[in-house]
């Protein structure tokens, strides 16, 4: 039963791990679209606010992007740099952001 509790704390301690690694993983993906954006999503004026959006919006935003469905300068070439998944993953992180 001991060995049982061993193995079983060494692979909640494995999820733990993984989970924070693709949470890091994320921030490092988000902190690419600080030049634009702002830090964790806070623009400066001129510039659209990522905190705080709805997440599905922005998610579609970026696939739109990404599909050449919706016009831009630069995000297109952008997003065409990110699976569907990490776009999607992106738009969670900003979305959980605090509005300013």
């Amino acid at each position: 039963m001991k060995a049982y509790r061993h193995i079983l704390a060494a692979g909640l301690l494995g999820v733990t791990t993984l989970a924070q690694a693709q949470v890091d993983q994320v921030k490092v993906w988000a902190a690419a679209c600080a030049n634009c954006h702002g830090t964790n999503g806070h623009a400066q004026p001129g510039m659209e606010a990522l905190a705080g959006k709805d997440k599905d919006e922005l998610a579609q935003k970026l696939l739109d992007f990404k599909a050449g469905r919706k016009p831009a300068t630069i995000m297109h070439q952008l997003a065409k740099g990110y699976t569907d998944d990490e776009l999607r993953a992106i738009a969670a992180y900003f979305a959980a952001q605090k509005k300013q």
